[in-house]
């Protein structure tokens, strides 16, 4: 399911909802854009939600993205027990509603 060469699919958007994919292109380039945080941080960031929500292109695109903005295999790997540490903590406290009170 998860093939890259499925995102070229991507600019068929432009055709069937242009306005809303337009818009769509610039709020991402905006976010990710540096600011008070630097572009170089938002795709560790990137990176770490991706993780989260499981998005297999997401992690592939924002982990090419990561590097090319300068992080290292050690930044990144950070990042991942960030994601992984929130993943596992909502477990732990959603949990919390499994036990008797």
């Amino acid at each position: 399911m998860y093939d890259m060469q499925q995102m070229q699919q991507l600019n068929k958007y432009a055709e069937l909802a242009p306005d809303a994919w337009e818009a769509f292109v610039a709020f991402d380039k905006a976010a990710l854009a540096d600011g008070k945080v630097s572009a170089k941080t938002k795709e560790l960031i990137a990176v770490a939600v991706a993780l989260t929500t499981q998005c297999a292109y997401c992690i592939e695109i924002h982990t090419k993205r990561a590097k090319l903005a300068g992080n290292t295999d050690e930044e990144i790997a950070e990042a991942v027990m960030v994601a992984a540490a929130l993943r596992a903590g909502g477990a732990v406290t959603h949990g919390t509603h499994c036990i008797a009170k």
